[in-house]
């Protein structure tokens, strides 16, 4: 017979995964391939935590996304919206009509993943994180455009059970009728890349992306110690696996492969609490202000320009560099004054 002190921690740890399937809106029933982390007694939560970056192994296989990536053709809209106010419905709504409007980007029997920043083991109001009410927002109406099914994901530095909890965006996720997906070995793949420096051949969180027709990035607005901004950009980090933190050598450099490896439908910044320092992790609400914007683009590096000047207050100071890297691609505007916008005060 075990020790008492062991047979409580097993019943902890049970106990534990009871609270996270139930917090999982009962889909306990799903397996692996169906693309949830199905968790074993007594290996919650620190099964799948990730202190060295290497939750992803390299494989033979490689894959590649479509090409031109899920961008769409859009025939009238602003390449930049903008809404301001504090009704996030309606500013999620505004600023997306104002690149064209959810059905230009979104048709009946599209399978969206949307992905949030989860990256951390944070509650909602430090900022580090995605804000559960944008993601409910934005997937109100991705639904309302007939998606037929909606993919929550990412792969966060943190455990991830504890980070899609903690964080408000699991929850957020389920009740709004979306399926999230953990990040589990099986589910990464090696993608290739042409043309990247740093993951031409890299592991890549593919399970959620096979059969996917559309892809939307939303992300918060924070500072950041090594590249100095963290938005829709950057967020593309949380699709990698393997040992991504060697690329903090080259921070600029991978950012500028981020933006060559996803070409989004479109992407979502989430200005509605901005972490203007001590990013990009945060822990004190006084490092959070309030931002009271959401804007929608067809353009990140321009959206992330915009957050850059208006929300992190940063106008006339330099831009980081993976801004002109990226755009030495051809892929973006950095001078968000320069694309097409549309401003608007709502709520």
């Amino acid at each position: 017979e075990a020790p008492q002190e062991e047979q409580e921690l097993l019943e902890h740890k049970r106990a534990e995964r009871r609270r996270f399937l139930k917090q999982a809106g009962g889909f306990a029933g799903l397996t692996l391939a169906s693309g949830w982390a199905a968790l074993a007694p007594g290996h919650w939560p620190g099964s799948l935590r990730d202190p060295d970056g290497e939750r992803g192994k390299p494989k033979q296989k490689s894959i590649r996304l479509p090409e031109g990536g899920y961008a769409v053709p859009v025939s009238s809209g602003a390449a930049l919206g903008i809404a301001r106010g504090t009704d996030i419905p309606a500013m999620i709504r505004a600023s997306i009509d104002a690149i064209g409007g959810i059905t230009n980007f979104v048709n009946k029997d599209d399978v969206v993943v949307i992905k949030p920043n989860v990256a951390f083991e944070r509650v909602a109001a430090l900022g580090a994180t995605t804000n559960p009410d944008v993601l409910t927002a934005l997937i109100d109406i991705v639904r309302s455009a007939g998606a037929r099914e909606i993919r929550v994901v990412d792969n966060p530095i943190e455990s991830p059970e504890s980070c899609f909890i903690k964080s408000g965006i699991q929850k957020a996720a389920i009740d709004a009728g979306a399926r999230v997906y953990l990040p589990v070995h099986s589910a990464f793949e090696t993608l290739n890349v042409a043309g990247a420096t740093w993951i031409e051949n890299w592991p890549f969180f593919w399970r959620p992306f096979q059969g996917a027709t559309k892809v939307i990035g939303v992300s918060p607005v924070k500072d950041h110690n090594l590249c100095r901004a963290s938005m829709t950009t950057k967020n593309w980090y949380g699709l990698l696996g393997g040992r991504r933190n060697q690329f903090h050598q080259d921070i600029h450099g991978i950012i500028s492969d981020l933006a060559l490896m996803m070409r989004p439908t479109f992407v979502v910044l989430d200005g509605t609490r901005v972490m203007f320092r001590s990013g990009p992790t945060g822990g004190s609400l006084s490092d959070v202000r309030e931002g009271k914007t959401i804007a929608a683009s067809t353009d990140s590096l321009a959206v992330d320009a915009f957050g850059w000047d208006d929300l992190l207050r940063r106008r006339g100071e330099e831009l980081p560099a993976y801004f002109s890297k990226a755009a030495a691609r051809g892929l973006g505007e950095p001078d968000w004054r320069n694309v097409s916008r549309k401003e608007e005060q709502v709520g």
